[in-house]
């Protein structure tokens, strides 16, 4: 059996994409599995550009028994963010937002781990993003 786990698109616009992701263990758990696809992203509808890029603008998040991690994609994956286990939070990063900051190999995609997972463990992740593009 396998962990439990769903992804959906609550918004897709031409700025700002919010996406929502959850999980049940069964101690499974995940390893840099691809939550934001930049490329399966809607296009500028006014030039066509692809999206090549987020800036995370919110996290709210609750994780009972394990943590998570989110990593920006690359050649090496970055730590984006660690979200403790057993804690419930909205983190709003501002105007400016939390940039992805990753190097060589950069594909703008987010991937998520889970740590310290067991079954019957449990995450709930909304990100909203703004949409870079070319």
């Amino acid at each position: 059996m396998a962990d439990v786990v769903t992804s959906q698109t609550i918004q897709d616009g031409a700025r700002q994409v919010i996406m929502s992701f959850t999980n049940v263990s069964d101690g499974t758990g995940e390893a840099a599995v691809k939550k934001v696809d930049v490329s399966a992203l809607e296009s500028n509808p006014m030039t066509g550009a692809a999206c090549d890029g987020v800036t995370l603008q919110s996290i709210t998040f609750s994780n009972f028994g394990m943590s998570v991690k989110l990593l920006w994609d690359a050649s090496t994956d970055v730590l984006c963010l660690h979200l403790p286990a057993d804690y419930a939070d909205t983190l709003d990063f501002g105007d400016g937002g939390l940039k992805n900051n990753s190097g060589s190999g950069k594909t703008g995609d987010i991937m998520l781990t889970t740590v310290g997972h067991s079954s019957g463990d449990a995450y709930t992740v909304t990100l909203t993003m703004t949409k870079n593009y070319a």
